[in-house]
């Protein structure tokens, strides 16, 4: 996890344009570089590092000695970078993973290189003999990347738009600030001037398709064909190796756990493989919630069950209200359940943060995306409307949850690995028949279960569990955190305010004081950037006003829990 920042021909001073890039001093706590690119004096890298590999040699923009004309700024995890370092026998310079990029792109150019990187990756690659940038991203945007562009080529880029909010150009029509969609990587020109000329934006990668890099990675025990056994089979086989790949590092590891079937999944796989790698501490699981919450409660059963070292964090929704404006910064978004469900992942980033030495974060991102386990996906029509359901949420996670799962760790020096949606897992899923992913028996994410349900993993209980959104699991069925929300908004908004709320927010109007809320708080701190989240995120195929499932009729708690 760190901040890239870079800027190519600013029309004013770099020591000015500099203060933006501070905005994103807590991505990278560790160290920061500000470095102006030969010959091109109005072009400049800013680099906020949060160390995971090779401590000494890996401050950006990265350059070495046998490529003087290439300079590389990212941010992420190259987990295949000795892999493909042994198989093309290139001669390194450093232990540094992003290294192969350089490597990969003398050799083959910007199209292979991509295709080729096993990981989570925001990229900024300058070649000056060829005067070209270069911008890329991870295929589901795990790592975040926002750019801005003026009409005259001045470029700008950040990790997070908020490095971009206040940078100044010559223009006269403001330029418009935007996420770089993932699994594209784009093409400029760099002219005399410092300033670019777009060549292209290409999508590198696809991930209904088998990854080009998966030729390097040789996965034993896969069997062919859709014979369950042979499915349930290579689902944990290939689940078990994306977790395996995602243990590289230098720091230390603990896993969210909320005590759902994604995140138990992923803490129970990454203790088991901890042991098989001896490493030499234990693994540290952290909850959070109030005392009653189902998660909390739920948490300690799988902690127990799988013999980490457990956290719980005590929350109060008086907590969560008190963090709401400090959790809209981050996330720059106002959509509803986005919010909600980031201030608990906030506040246990922070308690990770200040008493603990974890620094590598694992969670159970992109499951109910990639196996339909919203309670939702029961009231699709089709199979085959799931699934479509399932590519459209997938194409925009990196507006939604994994925003939230970003913006909420990174705000507190952390980093966050999410290996359900490693690469050639999520393919190898989604290539399976509509039918064995739908939800079977009244049970969503009924194939995943069955997948992992005769390995004593996990307790039946909790490998049975029904889904419970992050943001409701932290409270009771009794006393959901969003109606504390809620309440709090009713005393905060007046009706004549959301009355006049489309004329004043004319795109994406809230329709509650709640939204209302949250969308004042937003645009007080990223005033005309509503365009940054599309829509709100809502149920499918169900009567909805609200984006919690404790408020669908479909809804049913765990019967411990009611």
């Amino acid at each position: 996890m760190c901040g890239i920042w870079a800027l190519f021909g600013s029309d004013e001073c770099l020591a000015v344009q500099i203060i933006n890039a501070m905005k994103i001093a807590h991505r990278g706590p560790d160290a920061f570089r500000f470095e102006n690119v030969n010959d091109f004096t109005n072009c400049c890298f800013g680099f906020h590092r949060l160390a995971i590999v090779d401590k000494l040699y890996g401050m950006q923009p990265l350059r070495v000695k046998k490529f003087p004309h290439l300079w590389l700024c990212y941010n992420g995890e190259i987990y295949n970078h000795i892999r493909l370092k042994d198989h093309f026998e290139f001669d390194y310079q450093t232990k540094v993973d992003g290294e192969i990029l350089l490597h990969l792109y003398d050799r083959f150019g910007i199209e292979k290189m991509a295709s080729l990187l096993d990981g989570v990756f925001a990229f900024i690659l300058l070649d000056t003999t060829k005067r070209k940038v270069f911008l890329g991203r991870d295929t589901y945007g795990v790592r975040p990347l926002f750019k801005m562009i003026t009409d005259d080529g001045f470029l700008a880029v950040c990790s997070e738009a908020k490095g971009l909010t206040e940078i100044k150009h010559s223009m006269s029509t403001p330029a418009k600030i935007t996420p770089f969609p993932p699994g594209h990587f784009e093409e400029f020109n760099l002219k005399r001037s410092g300033k670019v000329e777009h060549v292209q934006m290409y999508r590198f990668h696809n991930f209904t398709d088998e990854p080009k890099h998966a030729t390097y990675d040789i996965v034993e025990g896969l069997g062919t064909g859709f014979e369950l056994e042979i499915v349930k089979s290579n689902i944990r086989i290939l689940f078990e190796n994306a977790v395996r790949k995602r243990l590289m590092g230098q720091r230390r590891i603990g896993c969210l756990l909320s005590g759902g079937l994604d995140s138990s999944l992923v803490a129970a796989t990454v203790v088991k493989l901890a042991k098989e790698e001896n490493l030499d501490y234990k693994i540290q699981t952290f909850a959070i919630g109030t005392e009653d919450s189902t998660d909390i409660i739920a948490a300690r059963k799988v902690a127990a069950h799988i013999g980490s070292e457990h956290h719980e964090v005590s929350f109060t929704p008086e907590e969560g209200i008190r963090a709401i404006q400090e959790v809209i910064f981050h996330l720059e978004s106002y959509d509803i359940t986005t919010v909600r469900a980031s201030v608990g992942m906030y506040l246990i980033s922070k308690f990770i943060r200040e008493k603990t030495d974890r620094v590598v974060i694992f969670s159970g991102e992109g499951s109910d995306e990639l196996t339909q386990g919203y309670i939702y996906f029961h009231k699709a029509p089709s199979p085959e409307a799931g699934s479509e359901e399932a590519m459209r949420l997938l194409k925009e996670l990196y507006l939604f949850d994994l925003l939230r799962a970003d913006r909420t760790t990174a705000a507190f020096g952390l980093e966050l690995r999410a290996p359900f949606l490693d690469h050639r897992f999520t393919a190898y899923y989604l290539s399976l028949p509509e039918e064995m992913r739908a939800p079977k028996d009244g049970i969503e994410k009924y194939l995943l279960r069955e997948a992992f349900s005769d390995t004593k993993l996990l307790p039946d209980e909790i490998l049975w569990r029904r889904k419970e959104a992050f943001s409701d699991g932290i409270t009771s069925v009794k006393k959901s955190w969003y109606t504390s929300l809620q309440k709090h908004s009713e005393s905060a908004i007046n009706e004549s305010q959301l009355e006049n709320g489309p004329k004043r927010f004319p795109f994406n109007p809230p329709t509650t004081k709640e939204g209302f809320y949250i969308r004042q708080t937003f645009e007080k701190m990223y005033p005309n950037h509503s365009e940054w989240i599309p829509h709100y995120w809502m149920p499918r195929w169900i009567e909805a006003t609200d984006p919690s499932a404790r408020t669908l009729s479909i809804y049913k708690p765990d019967k411990d829990h009611q």
